[in-house]
């Protein structure tokens, strides 16, 4: 296969999902698709192999492989009709976690099935015991809202009525559901006509020619990154604070093996699984390590299934990062994946240097709250991420203030969440001093500052690096670490939600009531430094302190050789 015809295919599969992705951004209901982009597109074979995705959000780029190998399994292709659409959201089916609905949109060209058009959402409300998804508390899968196997939602272009029905009667916020439903089917519909289009315009069998040569050209590109690595065994140990119901740490380890363009990932080691929501499934196991890889490899590789092929994954079942039925796994995908990405990347860290990183924040800070609108009668609900600072590198400072490794997503702007949501934003800026010093130093942490305005609400929050700071690298310090705290309206004193309301978690947590005049501060981590503070550039030094990136204390002490 030439490399231009390879290129000009595999740039617009590219840019089919990249479409795909758009359209479900424009025609969302809700923040945390208009704004904040938690989702993923993707074109498949009917095996299940990746054949293209968009650069969304890298923890389903990851798991978009497993999800649909163990898809297509289930599903009997032979009764799939030109026209139907399946939905699928169950973590012990290849699912990242509850709130991430898949639809499958099967994709025909003269009568032979050429593949799917796939797009995957983390959607807002879901059912289960708190509003917006993320029970802190959670004890089982069953807390965490409705499972749904593989189903048609649409057979033959037509509504299943029932599906529909049971979906909308299980959730709060019925009308937002249907809304962000519609807008995943459109990018399904988006991507089977744009993929149908593209397999006409070459035919049926020069198509999959071009996929197969991709899909290897991808593995070759990917065995020669590996290659690159020296060959051993790689090993790194991190934990999580805590999972909303025992308050003790859950530690995650990950042994890295390189033997020339081969790759294990084993987490052997691992806690067993914590009775808590902090589990990983089977698909966040795999997407994590997949993602750690992606990070420290050349970003131009085609993103499908053979670039994953070098690479395998070992993770223990009953673990933390693969959790039995019917354990709970909601924080899995969210804030156990980053960590486990990290672990990776630590391990790896001796044997590429200059590409290695310190972690960043690895916590997205989800905060979660739903009430009903006076003025209406409707439930409403968001899902808020807060970003974090990223960890210094070998040749440039940690990004401040942006989204987590596994999540790619932005904030809400301040303007549309006063607008949508019954909040006023009293504060919201960089920590000053937050990054982790070194030689380049961490990322800046964001603090936010909420008032409510309206209405009583309860609100979730499920987050961590509360306890444990974000770890520096080659010498670099820890970053800071994060804080939740409350202030009652008509007092003057900030608490934590463990002082306010005696929950065993600080950061995991579920239904906390709010009245108007309330307030919520939120800190996010910062990242870790890159090598020792002392050797960094005095003139760095100088601009950050101008800057109060740095405090006048850090200048003299830690930023100080001797």
């Amino acid at each position: 296969m030439d490399m231009v015809s390879l290129n000009i295919v595999g740039g617009i599969l590219v840019s089919i999902c990249r479409d795909m992705g758009v359209t479900l951004m424009r025609t969302s209901y809700s923040t945390i698709f208009s704004e904040s982009l938690d989702f993923t597109c993707g074109l498949a074979l009917p095996t299940g192999e990746l054949v293209a995705t968009g650069d969304f959000c890298p923890s389903m780029i990851g798991g978009m492989p497993l999800l649909l190998r163990s898809c297509v399994q289930e599903i009997a292709l032979s009764e799939l009709e030109e026209g139907d659409v399946l939905v699928h959201n169950d973590p012990y089916r290849g699912g990242l976690h509850t709130p991430e609905h898949t639809f499958f949109k099967p994709v025909f060209v003269e009568g032979s099935l050429i593949g799917f058009s796939v797009a995957i959402g983390h959607v807002c409300e879901v059912g289960g015991m708190a509003p917006a998804g993320f029970a802190g508390e959670a004890t089982e899968v069953f807390h965490e809202g409705l499972r749904v196997p593989p189903v048609k939602i649409k057979r033959a272009g037509r509504d299943v009525d029932d599906v529909w029905r049971l979906m909308l009667a299980n959730v709060r916020t019925p009308r937002y559901n249907y809304g962000d439903f519609r807008a995943l089917i459109a990018a399904t519909d988006l991507g089977e006509r744009r993929m149908a289009d593209l397999v006409r315009k070459h035919g049926v069998g020069a198509f999959r020619a071009h996929v197969a040569a991709l899909m290897d050209y991808s593995e070759r590109r990917m065995r020669a990154e590996i290659e690159k690595i020296p060959d051993g065994r790689y090993v790194f140990t991190d934990c999580m604070d805590d999972d909303g119901i025992e308050d003790r740490a859950f530690t995650i380890r990950a042994e890295v093996t390189v033997a020339g363009s081969d790759l294990v990932v084993d987490y052997y080691g691992s806690s067993p699984q914590a009775k808590g929501p902090i589990n990983g499934t089977l698909g966040v196991a795999f997407g994590a390590a997949y993602n750690a890889v992606l990070q420290l490899t050349d970003s131009t590789i085609p993103k499908n299934s053979g670039c994953f092929r070098p690479i395998r994954v070992l993770a223990p079942p009953g673990t933390v990062v693969n959790v039995n039925f019917p354990g709970p796994s909601v924080g899995g995908n969210t804030e156990t994946h980053c960590r486990i990405a990290n672990c990776v990347m630590g391990a790896l860290a001796p044997g590429l240097k200059e590409r290695s990183a310190a972690t960043d924040g690895a916590t997205h800070s989800n905060f979660l709250f739903g009430g009903t609108d006076p003025a209406t009668g409707e439930f409403f609900c968001c899902y808020d991420l807060t970003p974090v600072g990223w960890g210094g590198r070998a040749f440039a400072d940690g990004n401040d203030a942006v989204g987590g490794i596994n999540g790619n997503c932005p904030h809400i702007p301040v303007e549309v969440f006063e607008y949508r949501f019954p909040w006023h934003v009293e504060e919201f800026r960089l920590v000053d001093g937050s990054g982790g010093p070194g030689t380049f130093r961490g990322g800046l942490a964001l603090s936010k500052t909420v008032r409510s305005t309206g209405t009583p609400m309860t609100f979730s929050y499920m987050s961590d690096r509360q306890k444990v700071s974000p770890w520096g690298i080659h010498g670099g310090h820890e970053g800071a670490r994060a804080e939740l705290l409350m202030m009652r309206a008509g007092t003057e004193e900030w608490l934590t939600v463990t002082q306010a309301f005696g929950k065993v978690s600080p950061s995991k947590f579920a239904n906390v009531p709010i009245a108007p005049g309330d307030r919520i501060r939120i800190s996010s981590p910062a990242g870790g430094g890159w090598g020792p503070p002392e050797a960094r550039d005095p003139e760095r030094v100088r601009d950050d302190l101008l800057d109060e990136f740095i405090t006048p204390e850090q200048a003299c002490t830690v930023y100080t050789a001797g």
